[in-house]
């Protein structure tokens, strides 16, 4: 873990460095296409496993039931976050 902390940790400082030349523009593009390949090598190890393939149903309904949770969770907190927190601050600044 800590290895893949420094080697993030060194990505930023050299990214920092290099800021203003000219070839990092082109940086977003190349993750962009990075991160879909991956996707897709990810697919294919998935495709591959008999196992997850004969459960993908069970799988994915299980995915869906915790993206939904965290989706409402989050939506509550932040609800609530706006109600308590920061409309109290905004009565405040008028007052």
């Amino acid at each position: 873990m800590f290895s893949i902390i420094m080697i993030a940790l060194c990505g930023v400082v050299a990214g920092f460095g290099l800021r203003r030349w000219k070839g990092l523009q082109h940086v977003n593009s190349t993750i962009t296409i990075t991160i879909c390949f991956m996707l897709f090598v990810l697919g294919l190890s998935v495709g591959e496993n008999r196992l997850i393939v004969s459960n993908l149903w069970s799988y994915g309904s299980q995915a869906l039931l915790i993206s939904l949770a965290s989706i409402l969770g989050s939506a509550i907190s932040g609800w609530a976050l706006h109600k308590y927190v920061l409309k109290s601050k905004q009565e405040e600044r008028a007052a």
